[in-house]
């Protein structure tokens, strides 16, 4: 427990500062768009002139963002890419950071199993991770009422943030495993960070040719696609339990390859 407090203390700045950041995002967004409900414009009419590649990127396609729940939904791109960013930094350094500032020597001799540690270690992540993902929905669904004057569009928001939820937690879980991996403790949040922007591209590929959709497998981002989670009016059952399983494969990873390497000391 001492190390789980130790782990939660070393991250409230950054995690206040990522809080901070996210609340700032959906206002900023939010108030964009009754910014230009109020002059009489409607987001559509701006969208109209830009080519199908640069909506596919932006997060617009599939959205009716003449709604503010839609609006939403193209907001929610950012949202997601910010929190998954926080998710997978925070997944690789509580992992390699001991490693990183050269302190293996002080924690692991400890009579504490390596086991014992590492979940100790993703508990302190995953409560940072859940913070950040309560904070997002609250947020979120008191500025949206705010600009709506209505509380219509909770249940899509937090459908929406349900699903941001479950890729907080595969990106959580790509950065832990891939400290577990690497003996170098500055390269797992960089590839985590890197593969996660890798799996976006190829969101925005499948949207703008259903010939590649086979790939859809391998990317989180068309797991809980806005558009869909709208439409739908709940997060996929089946993207819901591969998910799952994707999380524990990488925790099992982060226990196994981590158990099992010479630490750098």
């Amino acid at each position: 427990m001492n190390i789980f407090l130790r782990e939660l203390r070393a991250h409230y700045k950054g995690l206040i500062g990522w809080s901070i950041g996210m609340i700032f995002l959906v206002v900023v967004g939010t108030a964009k768009y009754s910014a230009l409900s109020s002059n009489g414009q409607t987001p559509t009419k701006l969208l109209d002139v830009l080519p199908k590649p640069f909506l596919a990127v932006l997060g617009f396609q599939g959205l009716d963002i003449n709604t503010i729940v839609g609006y939403f939904g193209a907001l929610y791109l950012y949202i997601v890419l910010m929190a998954t960013i926080h998710a997978a930094m925070i997944g690789a350094e509580v992992i390699s950071k001991e490693e990183r500032d050269r302190t293996s020597e002080f924690l692991y001799p400890k009579p504490a199993t390596r086991a014992n540690i590492i979940t100790q270690k993703l508990l302190a992540a995953l409560a940072n991770v859940l913070i950040l993902n309560i904070i997002t929905l609250t947020s979120s669904i008191l500025i949206v009422a705010a600009f709506a004057h209505n509380y219509s569009n909770t249940p899509a928001i937090m459908a929406l943030i349900g699903g941001l939820l479950f890729m907080q937690l595969l990106f959580l879980a790509l950065g832990a495993a891939l400290a577990g991996l690497f003996k170098n403790p500055k390269l797992p949040s960089t590839v985590a960070t890197s593969i996660l922007l890798g799996t976006y591209i190829i969101w925005v590929v499948i949207d703008l040719n259903s010939n590649l959709n086979l790939l859809k497998y391998i990317t989180p981002f068309e797991y809980f696609d806005a558009s869909a989670i709208i439409k739908a009016g709940h997060l996929d059952p089946f993207y819901m339990i591969l998910s799952a399983v994707i999380f524990v494969v990488l925790i099992t990873t982060t226990y196994v390859s981590f158990n099992r390497r010479d630490l750098k000391v």
